[in-house]
Parts: C-alpha cells; sequence; structure tokens
C-alpha cells in the first residue's frame, strides 16, 4: 500500500512537473531555446555519460529504417498537428496583418460620439464645413482641406467560392479621397465618374466575388451599376467598391455621411486637429487615427482565431502525444535485448534515457518541420475573405510568418519530450536479467 502511494505521488509529481516545464518551453523566446540546445551540446560532447548518450543514440538512429514504419507514425502525426496549428494561427495573423497595415497615424477617422464602427455612426452635411476649418488639417496645393466624407454601404454579392451571398462595402467617396488615401492607385481601368453609378473594385474584391471585371454590369439597391476600374491598396480597402459619395446618397436615400478621414500635419497635426474638434461643442465627434481605428476591429476575431488554433492544436497534440507513446513503447520493448546489453557492459540509467529521448526529439523535428513546410506551401497568401465590423467581407491572405514557424517546432519538439520521457524512464528501470530473456 506505501510503495503504491509512493509510487502514485512519484507519478503525479513528474506530471506536474512536465506540465510546467511544457509552458515554459512554449513561452521560451528563441534567445532561451538557442541556450537550451548550447547546454545540451555541450554536455553531450564534454562529459562521459554524455558521450555514453551519444553513442546509444547512434545505435538507435542506425536501427530506425528497420522500425520506419512504426516510426512514421510519430512524424505524420506531429506533422499533422505543426500543420494544422501554424494554418490556424496564421489565418488570424494574416487578418490583424491586413487591419494594422489599413491607415497611419497621420490620417484621422471621424465618427458620431460613442460609436464604434462607421454602421453606427451618422455625421450630418452641416458639420464639414466646420471640420475643414479646423487646426491641424492638411491642404493641398490650391489650399483645399484634405477631409473626406464618406459613406458606407453593405450590399449583397456572390462568392466566386460558393455561390453563396456575401456582405461587401460599398463606400461613396469624394474626388478629394485619392488624396487623403494616398495608398489607393488605379491598376486596371479609369476612376468613376461624378454623377453617373460607375464603380471601382478592389482587388480583394474582384477575386472573391463574382461579376467584377472592368465593363461587367450589376444590380445594387434596383438600379445597374458599371465596374469601371479596379484598384490596389494593400489593406483592407482592396475588399471594397468605391463610387461616387452623392450617387450612393442618392440610390440609398440617404442625407447624411458615415464617417470623414482627415489627412492631418503629422501626428502634432492629429493632436491638433482631435482637440480642437473636442473643444468645439457643435460637433459632438470622436476622432482616431485610422491605424488605430482599424487595428480595433478585428481584435476579438483574432483572439477568437488564435484561441481556437491552440485548443484545436492542443487537442491534436494529445493524440500524437499517445501515437508518439505507443510506438516508442513499442521501440524500447523490441530493443529491450540491445538495451539491456547496454547497460550491462556500463551503460548507466542517463544515457539510455537521454538516448531513447534524443531519438524520439529527432522524429518530431523532422515531423515539425513536415508540418511546417506543408503549412508555408499551401496556406501562405492563400486568400479568404470574413466578416469585419461592418458585417462586410474583409478580403485577406493566410501570413505564415518567421515567429509561426518557429512556434510550431516548438510545439513539435514538446510532444515529442512528452511521448519519449515515459519509455525511456521504462528503458532505463528494466531490470537487466529480464530484458536479456525476452524475445
Amino acid at each position: 500500500m506505501k510503495n503504491t502511494l509512493k509510487k502514485w505521488l512519484l507519478n503525479t509529481g513528474m506530471l506536474a512537473l512536465l506540465a510546467v516545464g511544457l509552458g515554459a518551453w512554449i513561452w521560451l523566446p528563441w534567445a532561451g531555446v538557442l541556450g537550451v540546445a548550447v547546454a545540451v551540446a555541450l554536455w553531450l560532447m564534454l562529459s562521459r555519460s554524455g558521450r555514453l548518450a551519444l553513442a546509444a543514440t547512434r545505435i538507435g538512429v542506425a536501427s530506425l529504417p528497420q522500425r520506419w514504419g512504426a516510426s512514421s507514425v510519430i512524424v505524420v502525426g506531429i506533422a499533422g498537428v505543426v500543420g494544422v496549428l501554424v494554418a490556424m494561427l496564421a489565418m488570424g495573423e494574416g487578418f490583424q496583418s491586413t487591419l494594422n497595415s489599413t491607415g497611419d497615424d497621420t490620417t484621422a477617422i471621424v465618427l458620431r460620439g460613442g460609436s464604434q464602427a462607421e454602421t453606427n455612426s451618422v455625421i450630418t452635411r452641416e458639420q464639414v464645413p466646420l471640420l475643414s476649418t479646423l487646426p491641424g488639417v492638411s491642404r493641398d496645393e490650391k489650399g483645399h482641406a484634405l477631409l473626406s466624407p464618406e459613406l458606407s454601404q453593405v450590399v449583397n454579392l456572390e462568392s466566386k467560392a460558393d455561390g453563396t451571398d456575401v456582405n461587401a462595402q460599398f463606400r461613396g467617396v469624394g474626388e478629394m479621397a485619392w488624396a487623403v488615401h494616398d495608398r489607393v492607385r488605379i491598376v486596371e481601368g479609369r476612376k468613376f465618374a461624378t454623377g453617373k453609378r460607375e464603380m471601382v473594385v478592389g482587388e480583394g474584391a474582384r477575386s472573391q466575388f463574382k461579376g467584377m471585371e472592368v465593363g461587367t454590369t450589376l444590380t445594387l439597391g434596383n438600379q445597374a451599376w458599371t465596374v469601371v476600374g479596379v484598384f490596389a491598396s494593400g489593406d483592407a480597402h482592396d475588399s471594397e467598391l468605391w463610387t461616387d459619395a452623392d450617387t450612393l446618397a442618392t440610390t440609398y436615400q440617404r442625407s447624411a455621411f458615415q464617417s470623414i478621414s482627415v489627412r492631418t500635419d503629422g501626428k502634432p497635426g492629429f493632436e491638433q486637429f482631435k482637440t480642437a474638434v473636442a473643444a468645439d461643442p457643435r460637433l459632438k465627434l470622436d476622432v482616431e487615427t485610422t491605424r488605430v481605428y482599424y487595428s480595433k476591429q478585428g481584435g476579438g476575431l483574432t483572439t477568437l482565431i488564435n484561441i481556437l488554433g491552440k485548443v484545436i492544436g492542443a487537442i491534436m497534440a494529445i493524440g500524437a502525444v499517445f501515437g508518439a507513446l505507443n510506438t516508442m513503447y513499442a521501440a524500447v520493448a523490441t530493443r529491450a535485448r540491445e538495451i539491456a546489453t547496454m547497460r550491462a557492459i556500463g551503460f548507466r540509467g542517463l544515457p539510455v534515457v537521454t538516448a531513447v529521448m534524443l531519438e524520439t526529439m529527432l522524429l518530431a523535428l523532422v515531423g515539425g518541420l513536415l508540418g511546417c513546410a506543408v503549412a508555408w506551401l499551401v496556406f501562405n497568401g492563400y486568400s479568404v475573405s470574413t466578416i469585419g465590423s461592418n458585417f462586410s467581407a474583409v478580403v485577406f491572405k493566410f501570413h505564415v510568418s518567421p515567429e509561426l514557424l518557429w512556434s510550431g517546432l516548438k510545439w513539435a519538439l514538446g510532444i515529442g519530450l512528452v511521448g519519449g520521457l515515459f519509455p525511456a524512464l521504462r528503458a532505463a528501470r528494466l531490470p537487466i536479467t529480464t530484458a536479456l530473456r525476452e524475445v
């Protein structure tokens, strides 16, 4: 009874220590991982136990071709975990990166006080001239304020992927919008004409929705609209359709704007402008930089994607751990006589444990590299769309960054650590006389 309790406490303590160690490993920066790798390498090369562990590892690795069918379970299982994890996190990073790249610190977006997005904001036309006279607003060569009153209308378009209806943002802008949003440039066709039902579409919208080619006509708001151009901006505006603000207002019977984008005289100009808006009781408007505004729009969804990715990855990792455990237990059982012989000629428990662990970690590293390669080749730059803060589609690309690949490799090695530890301890504890009698 006492031995059973002692064994249970020992195993429980080991599991708790292992959980803490895995958590620390996942959060360890690259410099810390490099330090651990250097310390292990020095121990393997300079100490007697380390050299014995390397010798035992070479024996185990040499026999891998005879056990490749079983070993591939570890490689494929870990590759699947890493591939799914990296792909999920790349989706969240790509979405947030698209929003973060939209706008800058010198362009302000003005919304009604208390509004969190353009969809629930209303700015009257009488307020526009007041804003244009405030300090901090940048002006062009003719002295005109770089200020763009804008409408935002959600419309239904047909998805190219599956033919379903998808919400898209139909933005009404004026001539000054091209100077305020200076990243937007026409890459095909021409700009829309004022007073006509013409539109230009973003490259992202063209790739995701049907009927977006130059020269095509589609019906929106019971009116026929002609696509006359395609623009590129490299940010969230790539998902939008642009047209003349007054024409859009007439079509949808809108008498007010929803947002105003303002180019300011650098960061000091933005602060001047924001202070002036807050000080004018006639306005009752909120001002943020466009970078801050668009970054906020994806925060909740990005967090959700990251959490889902890690939860799904953790569930798959548990399955991969069991696969690694089964495989390494089987490997230890088939090599019982070999391990016992090594221990009989002088290999102690630590070199044997280390050898089994190194073998498992090597397989985990191969699986991790394979999973990272698949994720990068298949998903990096893959274009998809999701619903943004304005209940309209935001087109973005998966972004498989070096940081995500690094995280995937750490997950792979963590799985290898757990999967190899207990079989390694069993190999070290196996009585020599018992193991030598096994077939």
